[in-house]
């Protein structure tokens, strides 16, 4: 068996890379997905693609909808979606993913410390998993491959 996972979450440091790395060394069968993680491309492509917009609303608007057709359809091809949110950087963007995958019945696991617990009480009872660290969620990973 093989999975094929998303990476929700901030696009602003390398946390994907060290839970790629983690997963790897756990020797999980297990592709990765998730957002464009270079920020100017992400911001940029809709111009790049629809031509130079009139304002900066308009320029976000395209860059969004080109964005949002990439997530959808890697939402959907995904078998599990891990969605990080952190203390440091604002989490629309993951709780954007996190609701989608939930909207698609994807399996979610949340990945929050504690002090987050409040302000993402109901997202995490949407979740089939919600723990605090990057290390859980690869055990909760790897508990799917194993056998009995």
């Amino acid at each position: 068996m093989h999975l094929t996972v998303y990476l929700a979450g901030q696009i602003h440091d390398n946390w994907r890379e060290v839970f790629k790395g983690k997963a790897e060394e756990l020797n999980l069968p297990i592709t990765f997905v998730g957002p464009m993680e270079n920020h100017d491309r992400s911001d940029n492509v809709g111009e790049e693609i629809l031509g130079t917009q009139p304002n900066n609303i308009l320029k976000d608007e395209a860059a969004s909808k080109l964005n949002n057709l990439r997530t959808e359809v890697l939402l959907k091809k995904s078998d599990v979606v891990v969605a990080l949110f952190g203390e440091k950087y604002k989490q629309w963007n993951s709780a954007m993913d996190a609701a989608t995958a939930i909207a698609l019945n994807k399996p979610l696991i949340l990945i929050r410390p504690e002090s987050l617990h409040h302000p993402l009480k109901e997202l995490s009872e949407k979740a089939q998993l919600t723990v605090e660290t990057m290390e859980q969620a690869l055990k909760g990973l790897a508990y799917i491959f194993e056998e009995n």
